[in-house]
């Protein structure tokens, strides 16, 4: 075995390229079970970002179920999720381009179910009894408005209109029928909540007619959120709910509700998709389960009659889209040295079985660092949580005494989390020497509603405490060079790095990815699902706009005083191009060292292949100008306007 050659931190060269990352970089979105077949969507940046649907028999054959140009992504809230639905073998499906809601049958090409109107389709379900999918619309027709949203069953003989059965509140989600096809439970929240803020739980009786009768609010309101309704097989209305600060099981029946499996974990997660599902029934009284502690998902058996919860060993920390399948469930599982695969487990045998992979790339281990979580003291005398990954590159060894450049992520939205499955872009960079801080700040999931709700009104604040005192903590240690510490985020994730650089001096350098600089644009220049979303996070406007202001980046420039590199795609809803534009003009006007890298054609977040490598080496290029590294790697340069 030969000695590790001795090169400064950041020029280590690594198998783990932008190339393939880009070319890697398949995503299983959803996963659903017909009988024996499974079928899922995929994200292929190879194919311009195209979400297909691929369906695996019994014999282990995959095929594709559509082809180009069809796209199966539905835009309801934008983020979309829940896009297909598989029943007796025929798909039905959202395509993206027209947003209309499919219908195809083996061997036939898909024929359009609904009217071409401005309407968006998502998370139905079929009501076999009535020939039709119930489902969530979005009515986009009234241009001048704001989109309307409504429950909907849509026949699939062609014969009748679309029959609204819920509408009037602000946003739905996750209608399901009970096991005989007589009643229909649903979610549905008011602005200026968001699901995970507070959401109420629904039945109704469902009309000779198709229509609902008897309606009734069974759980939640406004400081209660409500996660996934699901019936049992005997009829009995399950839900998971926060109302005990954590997002815990519970049941519906005799007209109260009952607690199911009380623990300190999160059996919920925000619900920034539809279709999310975190349990399901394997028969009358048992339920397969995953639940998170301390950032790390685990799989667990779970008995209604004895309320004894059963851990079940896996080789995964981060599991998601459970769904349940002959003979036991199937999911999305990774795991810190394995990417995302769609995973079946027996339960006769209790073994797993990989169906799909994302990524069949073979790398040796020695070059990927093992996440380490971290808990780090921060502002009013709390903690709060980070992965730590240090450089790990088997081939390569700093220079004695030297330190490495350390890379904090701060993740998006800002309610959401970061986990420890296995991400090409954070071993991307370690593999070269930059050691990289994960962060879940105050206001992230999976650590209970206090933790999550410590970003109400603070936003800017907390989330910039968190991710500058987990930079200093490492520094402290003596971990990383605290004069080579960078930041680094997408969307919300590239607000608190806008915020962190503007209104802090510890960062020497930053990278945002479609981040928001303009918080008051962000009140009136975005999509429903988000419009209020501020309220509780910064306050009412127009009543805190001085508060928006004082919390926006854009007009603090003054106060930046290194790098900045900026990603944006033209083509975004979510956070608008003018956004960054802004960023970028202010620090050319103040002199600072600024890269613009726009994209033609892309949205929020990343798809095409193309884009995905170039913004990774570009950015990498970036930080090797700013600390003074030449990486190994032969990237196109980026143009740094102002760079001496």
């Amino acid at each position: 075995m030969t000695q590790p050659q001795v090169a400064p931190y950041g020029s280590w060269k690594s198998p783990i390229s932008a190339d393939l990352i880009s070319t890697e970089g398949r995503r299983i979105i959803e996963a659903v079970a017909d009988g024996e077949d499974i079928y899922w969507i995929e994200m292929r940046p190879a194919e311009g970002g195209r979400y297909v649907i691929v369906r695996r028999s019994p014999d282990g054959q995959t095929t594709d179920v559509i082809l180009s140009p069809f796209n199966a992504r539905t835009r309801v809230h934008e983020y979309g999720g829940a896009a297909l639905i598989v029943s007796d073998g025929i798909t039905y499906f959202s395509n993206y381009a027209d947003q209309r809601f499919y219908c195809q049958t083996t061997g036939s090409e898909p024929q359009p179910v609904t009217p071409e109107a401005d309407l968006r389709y998502a998370d139905g379900i079929v009501d076999s009894k009535r020939n039709r999918v119930i489902c969530v619309r979005e009515d986009h027709t009234d241009i001048k408005n704001e989109a309307i949203n409504a429950l909907v069953a849509i026949p699939l003989n062609g014969t009748a209109d679309e029959q609204v059965l819920v509408s009037g509140n602000d946003f739905y989600s996750s209608p399901r029928l009970n096991p005989d096809g007589t009643g229909l439970a649903w979610m549905t929240w008011h602005h200026p909540n968001m699901p995970w803020d507070g959401a109420e739980l629904w039945v109704g009786e469902i009309n000779a007619d198709g229509s609902l009768g008897l309606t009734e609010c069974v759980a939640g309101g406004v400081d209660e959120s409500i996660f996934q309704p699901e019936w049992s097989p005997d009829g009995t209305l399950h839900f998971v709910s926060d109302r005990t600060d954590w997002w815990n099981l519970y049941r519906h029946q005799a007209g109260s509700v009952e607690p199911l499996c009380e623990m300190e974990a999160e059996f919920g997660r925000p619900q920034w998709i539809f279709g999310m599902s975190t349990y399901r029934f394997v028969s009358a009284n048992q339920i397969i389960c995953t639940y998170t502690q301390d950032g790390v998902w685990h799989l667990a058996s779970f008995d209604t009659v004895t309320r004894k919860l059963d851990q079940i060993e896996t080789p995964y920390t981060s599991i998601t889209n459970l769904q349940a399948i002959l003979g036991g469930v199937m999911f999305i599982a990774s795991s810190s040295t394995e990417s995302a695969s769609i995973v079946r487990f027996d339960l006769a045998t209790r073994r797993f079985e990989v169906l799909c992979r994302t990524s069949e790339i073979n790398i040796d281990a020695g070059y990927f660092s093992p996440p380490q979580a971290i808990e780090f003291p921060t502002e009013g005398g709390l903690s709060a949580h980070a992965f730590f990954y240090p450089p790990q590159n088997r081939d390569y060894t700093a220079p004695a005494e030297d330190l490495p450049p350390l890379l904090v992520i701060s993740h998006g939205g800002p309610t959401s989390a970061t986990s420890t499955a296995l991400d090409l872009e954070i071993q991307y960079w370690t593999s070269r020497g930059i050691a990289v801080l994960d962060v879940n700040y105050g206001g992230s999931s999976g650590y209970g509603r206090a933790y999550r709700q410590r970003l109400n009104g603070q936003w800017g604040i907390v989330d910039v405490d968190d991710c500058v005192n987990g930079a200093l903590y490492l520094a402290e240690k003596g971990y990383v060079d605290a004069n080579r510490l960078a930041i680094r985020g997408g969307s919300a994730g590239g607000y608190t790095t806008l915020s962190a650089l503007t209104f802090r001096d510890i960062f020497k350098a930053g990278a945002s990815y479609y981040g928001i600089s303009d918080l008051e644009a962000m009140t009136s220049d975005t999509h429903k699902f988000e419009s209020r979303y501020l309220d509780s996070l910064i306050g009412p406007y127009p009543e805190e706009q001085a508060r928006y202001r004082e919390r926006s980046p854009i007009h603090f420039t003054d106060r930046l005083s290194c790098p900045l590199i900026l990603f944006q795609g033209l083509e975004d809803k979510v956070v608008p191009p003018n956004q960054a534009e802004m960023m970028v003009e202010a620090l050319h006007a103040k002199g600072l060292p600024v890269a613009y890298v726009p994209f033609e054609g892309e949205q929020h977040g990343f798809r095409r292949s193309e884009n995905i490598r170039r913004s990774l080496e570009a950015e990498l290029y970036f930080y090797g100008k700013v600390f003074g590294f030449v990486p190994a790697d032969r990237v196109e340069p980026v143009m740094i306007e102002n760079l001496a």
